[in-house]
């Protein structure tokens, strides 16, 4: 009996590497996609501590672009199933809206938006066929809840959690399930390793933005060591893929994100800028 097969994306690092890892050792023979496979390193001498590496193929896919896209097509008739399929290719751009450019928000989209729906499209005609599957959204708690300074990114997560919901209902008929996984703050921090910050201007004593970006970064590294491991999130993608009863459509993780959600929709939007606010600047803004 041939073994069930995932696709990932992003999977040189961070949550798309501990996914992969997690699914191997679960049972799945992982297609593990990364634009450079050059950069398949890590993972593969993991999997190999891990005796899993049998069980994890890397295939280069960049999410953004139409010729990559068309490969994976090409290679997905190889496969004897296609039963998982988890877009985590992301990054985060950061910076302040005024001082960022229309096209730091489309490059954004192009990978956390479309590049999701591009892989999404390539992989559900062949769930479709064969009645069954499972879709795991990668999103974030800010795709519940905007935060200063991030907004290309949490627009874009924003987008994802929308488009997760509406599918979720055309595909259901087919036996397919799609899932969102909503992290909070990880050791894939967005704010470091892959993240685009675009703050050249904000980051200057003369950008009215600089008080709000020293507010930010400050507080963002003394939450540093709070941050969760990546692996617990893996984990949870792992076992969402293979449970055998229908899964949820929303799934948060992460110390304090469920409270935050749940403070999101009982507080008045106003109190809850105040709070923001206040943790970020020590006073309010915009009362």
């Amino acid at each position: 009996m041939s073994k069930k097969v995932a696709i990932i994306t992003g999977c040189s690092s961070g949550f798309g590497l501990m996914s992969a890892l997690e699914l191997a050792q679960s049972g799945f023979q992982v297609v593990a996609t990364m634009r450079d496979p050059n950069k398949s390193t890590e993972l593969l001498t993991q999997a190999e501590k891990e005796h899993v590496k049998e069980h994890i193929t890397v295939f280069p896919l960049d999410v953004t672009s139409k010729e990559s896209i068309e490969g994976l097509m090409e290679y997905i008739k190889s496969l004897p199933s296609v039963d998982v399929l988890v877009n985590n290719a992301g990054f985060a751009v950061g910076g302040f809206c005024e001082e960022l450019t229309i096209e730091d928000y489309q490059e954004q989209f192009d990978t956390n938006f479309f590049g999701v729906i591009s892989v999404t499209k390539a992989v559900l005609p062949y769930m479709r066929e064969q009645q069954s599957g499972r879709m795991i959204n990668i999103s974030s708690i800010s795709g519940r809840i905007g935060f200063p300074g991030l907004s290309p990114y949490v627009s874009s997560k924003f987008a994802l959690e929308g488009f997760s919901e509406a599918l979720s209902f055309e595909v259901a008929p087919f036996g397919i399930d799609v899932v969102l996984v909503e992290p909070g703050s990880y050791e894939t921090s967005i704010w470091s390793t892959g993240t685009k910050l675009r703050t050249d201007h904000s980051s200057r004593e003369d950008s009215p933005y600089y008080f709000y970006l020293k507010a930010i970064l400050k507080n963002l590294h003394k939450a540093k060591p709070k941050y969760g491991d990546p692996r617990e999130v893996a984990r949870l993608v792992a076992s969402i893929a293979s449970q055998k009863t229908k899964p949820a459509l929303r799934y948060p993780v992460g110390k304090g994100v469920k409270t935050s959600i749940r403070l999101k929709h009982i507080l008045p939007s106003n109190q809850m800028k105040s709070i923001v606010t206040k943790k970020l600047l020590g006073s309010k803004v915009g009362d």
